[in-house]
This record gives C-alpha cells, structure tokens and sequence, in this order.
C-alpha cells in the first residue's frame, strides 16, 4: 500500500487521451495508474512522461530548496555514462570505490582530522542518512561504554535545538532515543551552549550542533558548546560527544570562514556531516559522513558483503545506490578546487547578502537574518502590516514561477511567520534582480488588500 497523498484526494482515474500527432496504432488513450496491456514505442512513452513534467516548478526558480539544480554540461555528460553503476558493488566498480574514499580524505583535510590520510567515512544517499549513520555510533558507543560499566543502556537521550531537520526526528523515533528539544525563545532562534548542558545527564549519546539552520540560515555554536561540555565533563565525569550536522555549512565554512572553529579541531567533534548535492554542488543525491577517527565508528556497526565478488565492508541504511552522484562529487573537487569552490560559494554569499538588503530596503519586510553565514536570509512582514501575510507573498510570486516558502517557526515562536530564501548556483545576481522585480510588481496587489488572504493551511503547500 503507497502512502496517501497529504491533503488527501484520489489520484485522477481516468486514462490518458493521447493527441493525435503522437498516436501509433492500438493507443488512443492509456489508464494512468495501472499497467498498459501493450508495449508503446519509445517516443509516445517519452513524450506523454515529458509533457506531464512541465507542470512541474522551474527548478532554477525554485528558491526553497537547498538542492542542486545546475551542473555544468561535462558533468551532465559523466553522469549519464555512469547512471549504471551501482555503489554498493565495489569489487566489480573498483574505481568508482576508489574515488568514493578520495572523496572521504579530501572532506577529512577540508574538516581538518587528526589524521586525515587514514580517514573514516562514506557516502551516503544523503546528508539526512549520513546524520543517521553518525547518530547510530554515538548511540552504539555510549552502549558499549554503558555495559563495560555495568549501567543499563535502556533509556538513551539525545539533545539538539528545535530547528534540527526532520532526519533527526526520524533518528530517534526509529531507534528509540528520547529527542530532547531546545525550543527557541525571543531573538535566539537556534541551539545555544548554556541551554544544550540544561539537558544532559549521563544518558545523553550526544549533542547535535548544526552548523546552518534550515530555519534561517544561522550558524549555531559549536566551539561554545563543545566548551561547555568540557566544562560539564570537568564537573561531573560524564563525557559527550557532539556530532556537527553540516548538512550545508560542511561546504561553506571551510571556504568563506577560514577563522570559525567548528570542525574536528574541537577534540569533542567526534563527526561530522554534509550533503554533497547542496553545497557540495552535485545534483540529487549524495551526501557524506566522517568521523575523527576509526575508534568513533564501532566495528560492530559494520557488514562484510562477500556475494558480490569479494568480501566488502559497508555501513549504510541502503544497499544499492547510484554511484554517479560519487563521481560527479568527485568531479566538482577536481574541477573547482579550493579557490574554485571559495568563488562560488563566495558569489553566493554575495547575492544572498545583495539581495536581503534590496528586500528590507523595500519597506514591508523585516530581516532575521541577512545571508552573511549560510547564503540563505529569512524575513518577516514589519508588525505594521496587517493587511497581507507572508503567505500571500509566496502565493504572489508563485503567479511569476518564483518558489519562495513561507512558513512558521516552532515552539516557542509560533507567532512569527517568515519567509526565506535558499541562494545557490545557478541564482546569479541577474536573477535575483528578476526576482526583485516581480516583487515590486506584487506589492502594489498585496498592499492594496483590505486583508490577509492566505494564512498557512490555505498558503503555499510548503511545511517546514
């Protein structure tokens, strides 16, 4: 049984009428939710699965996403002649493995471990399995040390702010770990060190420090609180990892924020994650984990597959999985380097930052935050309007094909409703001058309301 569609209707049951220009002989119209009887030429296939498509968003005017959508033509062409292999098989795809692990060291130098020519990682389907793969160590080693001591290990606990992504929330309903949640409070939209110790005892797998808020953009801080867990170690004996969910600061801070300590020069960073088709410039979807060392990844977490031609070791939530998303990762390190990777990045930021200050110059939009760590900025309504929400704004310029989320934020700020916007390559300053324009162009519509139209349930179909 699939899932249900969230708002709930029956998909369109009725076949598919196939325009007379591209008919062949036996097709006049094709069910939509059930197989065929017969085969079809490829081109008829082709065309009825292309034309449906382009209902879909403009994905370079897709300002929600943190994705990748533009990659250059040489690395378009890479991957379409290595969709075929598979990254589990590394004994038949010996160098695509070989490139995954080059991939591993080069983030590992980038992250500055200990001994980054000998690193420990993988890649994974994304930096949501990758920060999974990092919070089962720390479970499994807190395990290990709690029955070495004769404790029980039946009521693990994990802290992280309230802004954490949805991947952690899965992590510890999935392997039953209490998710104890810093809420945000007043201006203080993120984790903080003095509120992450409130919750720690001698339960606590781990802190989760996210280096980039899917919420605003925002750095939390990681040395602050690796400090205050050396302080708590000090004080009470109970030691606690923190695992850093760089899901898009990884490929940020290392090129825009050379001074930022937050990577495994803190002793107490014992790994860290990112996604590659984010920041990491690849298309959907690889991600990465690495940890400081091979004493934060337990033996014991790790298969040894011998089917497939040898005897491999894997630790993943998948099996099969595409292996060109590794190449083309590796492509990008190649092709960028670290000055490439610093333009680009640093152009992003300066659109972000160009275009936050345009935004509040207008007048009806107040900035929390201005695009000057991750390249992404939220903003409110000034409390002075009353008359539209930020949902019209994002039903307005979904009229020009603009994606721009609005959404609240969580407990204990349900009041503030923002929007935000996700700078990434492929939004050149060019487009962002578009995007201005069409703003100006709605505001005159929204501002002429005698009400809000559009609150959140009757807004865009973007949650956060």
């Amino acid at each position: 049984m699939g899932l249900k569609h969230p708002k709930g209707p029956k998909h369109n049951a009725k076949e598919i009428r196939i325009d007379p220009i591209f008919a062949q002989e036996g097709f006049r119209s094709i069910p939509r939710c059930s197989m065929p009887e017969k085969e079809m030429s490829p081109d008829l296939a082709y065309q009825i699965v292309h034309d449906e498509l382009m209902l879909d968003g403009n994905a370079r005017l897709n300002l929600a996403t943190f994705v990748g959508t533009w990659m250059e033509p040489q690395a378009q062409k890479l991957a379409s002649e290595t969709f075929d292999k598979n990254m589990i098989d590394k004994d038949e795809y010996p160098q695509t493995a070989e490139l995954e692990m080059r991939c591993v060291s080069i983030l590992s130098h980038l992250w500055n471990s200990p001994d980054p020519d000998n690193s420990t990682g993988c890649s994974t389907t994304g930096s949501s399995e990758a920060a999974m793969l990092g919070g089962l160590a720390m479970k499994r080693r807190w395990q290990h040390k709690r029955k070495a001591g004769g404790k029980p290990i039946d009521n693990p606990n994990i802290v992280m702010g309230i802004n954490v992504q949805v991947c952690w929330e899965k992590f510890a309903n999935y392997w039953d770990v209490e998710m104890r949640l810093v809420p945000m409070e007043g201006n203080r939209f993120h984790l903080s060190a003095e509120e992450a110790i409130k919750l720690c005892d001698e339960n606590t797998i781990g802190v989760i420090a996210i280096l980039g808020s899917t919420f605003d953009g925002s750095y939390e801080p990681v040395k602050e609180i690796c400090g205050a867990l050396d302080k708590f170690h000090e004080k009470t004996g109970i030691d606690i990892p923190v695992h850093v969910d760089a899901a898009s600061g990884g490929m940020i801070a290392p090129f825009l924020d050379q001074d930022l300590i937050w990577d495994f020069r803190l002793q107490r960073v014992a790994s860290i994650n990112t996604s590659g088709h984010k920041y990491g410039l690849v298309y959907p979807g690889v991600g990465w984990v690495v940890w400081r060392d091979a004493k934060m990844l337990p033996e014991d977490l790790i298969f040894y597959v011998n089917y497939l031609g040898s005897n491999m070791p894997t630790f993943a939530l998948n099996f099969s999985r595409p292996g060109s998303q590794i190449i083309l990762q590796y492509y990008n390190f190649l092709r960028l380097g670290f000055d490439g990777y610093t333009k680009v990045q640093g152009y992003a930021r300066e659109v972000a930052m160009y275009l936050s200050k345009e935004i509040e110059n207008l007048g009806p939009f107040e900035l929390i935050t201005r695009g000057d760590e991750l390249p992404v900025f939220a903003f409110k309504l000034r409390d002075s309007v009353k008359n539209f929400s930020v949902f019209d704004v994002s039903n307005k310029m979904r009229e020009r094909g603009w994606l721009i989320p609005a959404y609240t934020f969580p407990a204990n700020r349900t009041d503030l409703a923002a929007l935000r916007i996700v700078v990434r390559r492929g939004l050149s300053q060019d487009l962002a001058d578009l995007f201005l324009d069409d703003l100006k162009r709605q505001l005159p519509i929204l501002q002429s309301q005698p009400e809000p139209v559009h609150d959140e349930k009757s807004g865009s179909g973007f949650h956060h």
